[in-house]
């Protein structure tokens, strides 16, 4: 699954660059407000980044705020495109909670392999069962 992940991820980082540089003309149109556009796909990208390498979240927020610090000021030289500071702003948070979301996955999974690996006895409970108040109540009766 992970690599399904890295793959998606580098992918993804390969179209933003070419709809961020290329003519304004080739760029879809969704409908949806530009700065949702800029916070959806960092946000696709920073968890496909976060999934495909758990583990390295520090180093995927460094850069991948880089990624978006570039992708902003290249667009200075790319023909009907200007850099936003906005952009960059959104870009880079809506990426570093993503990774957050990966972070969160890779932890919530190894607690859940931890719990399955802990044997279960059925002599440890944290309180005393119905069952267990009746029985003793009727063996103190006789």
């Amino acid at each position: 699954m992970q690599r399904t992940f890295r793959a998606a991820a580098w992918l993804l980082a390969l179209a933003i660059v070419v709809l961020s540089l290329g003519l304004p003309s080739l760029r879809p149109v969704t409908g949806i407000g530009h700065d949702f556009e800029h916070v959806l796909i960092s946000l696709i990208l920073g968890t496909a980044f976060g999934f495909g390498y758990p583990g390295r979240g520090q180093f995927l927020a460094i850069a991948l705020v880089a990624f978006a610090a570039t992708i902003e000021i290249a667009q200075n030289w790319a023909p009907g495109r200007h850099a936003r500071a906005s952009d960059f702003l959104l870009d880079a948070g809506a990426s570093c909670v993503g990774i957050g979301l990966g972070y969160a996955r890779s932890k919530l999974k190894a607690g859940g392999e931890r719990l399955a690996r802990l044997p279960y006895h059925r002599s440890v409970r944290t309180r005393p069962q119905h069952s267990d108040r009746v029985s003793h109540t009727c063996e103190s009766q006789k």
